[in-house]
């Protein structure tokens, strides 16, 4: 039933965006001169790599500069590539990698191989689904960029601050999935480029109905500074990266 709705919603979301995703990738051209795709190396399920295809947000090459995660003020971001990220528009081309088969709409999302060889065991359960678009921590922190700002090492922000929730929000889609929290969370996903504060009441919600212990609930609410904590299943705060 999963790959079923992974085929109907990717065939159907990439008729009905073909248009804006066709301007954007002139205007992406046009501004300057180069391939308007980026494809990026992900980690997939069982550990295999695959390319995840994305509307290119950057300037070309900008993968080279050895830094992973991306702020909002990341001078190499576009001009494009800020309207690009503000509406999502680099995840909607991956409707692509679930036609092919390499993602699903719903699951945790991929990361890169760097990222991959940190996680703790229990974090490579993770790996044991195939990545997706979006998930409960796709909508919590969909301000990753602004979370990020101003940080000298991105990367290890993104593995002090994010990774300790995200894994853990992955977990606990992973033990709890059914076909109705999938359409949910395709529905939240729509719902937070208009309204993330909406988006994130009814996340809350559904964690609150799962059982999701209270630590986790009321990092998902983002009413407060996120602090560093531990990934899931260690017990010391990650210190390099």
């Amino acid at each position: 039933m999963k790959r079923v709705v992974d085929l109907l919603f990717s065939i159907f979301g990439l008729i009905l965006l073909s248009p804006v995703l066709i301007i954007f990738v002139i205007l992406i051209y046009l501004e300057d001169g180069h391939y308007p795709f980026y494809i990026a190396r992900r980690i997939g399920k069982n550990g295999v790599h695959f390319k995840m295809i994305k509307l290119r947000s950057m300037v070309i090459n900008a993968d080279k500069s050895g830094i992973d995660s991306t702020s909002i003020n990341d001078s190499r971001i576009t001009n494009i590539g800020q309207k690009v990220r503000k509406f999502k528009l680099d995840e909607f081309t991956q409707l692509w990698n679930v036609l092919l088969g390499h993602m699903s709409l719903v699951d945790p999302r991929p990361n890169v191989q760097r990222d991959t060889d940190l996680y703790t065991d229990n974090e490579r359960e993770l790996l044991s689904v195939r990545p997706g678009i979006t998930d409960f921590s796709s909508i919590i922190f969909s301000d990753e960029g602004d979370i990020l700002k101003g940080y000298k090492n991105p990367d290890l922000a993104y593995n002090q601050l994010i990774r300790p929730w995200k894994s853990r929000l992955g977990l606990i889609y992973i033990e709890n999935q059914t076909t109705m929290i999938d359409l949910k969370l395709i529905f939240y996903t729509i719902l937070a480029i208009v309204s993330k504060k909406s988006a994130i009441k009814l996340v809350v919600y559904e964690l609150i109905k799962i059982g999701v212990e209270p630590i986790i609930i009321n990092v998902s609410k983002r009413k407060d500074s996120l602090y560093p904590y531990p990934p899931p299943g260690q017990d010391k705060i990650v210190v390099s990266r």
